[in-house]
């Protein structure tokens, strides 16, 4: 197995990636929404919106 952001091979104690350092870049990339999938239906927009909404509010 190959690590999924640098393409080395996997190390056994940090599978699927080669190095800690690959491992937190993957992490950046889920908690800054990297991995998010673009959305046209109409109930998600309107959920993103609200939500836009009310976090201006507070």
């Amino acid at each position: 197995m190959t690590c999924p952001i640098c393409q080395k091979p996997a190390q056994e104690a940090l599978r699927p990636f080669c190095s800690k350092r690959c491992a937190d870049i993957d992490l950046g990339k889920w908690l800054t929404g990297g991995y998010a999938i673009p959305s046209n239906d109409p109930e998600d927009l309107q959920e993103a919106e609200d939500s836009l909404t009310r976090d201006r509010h507070h």
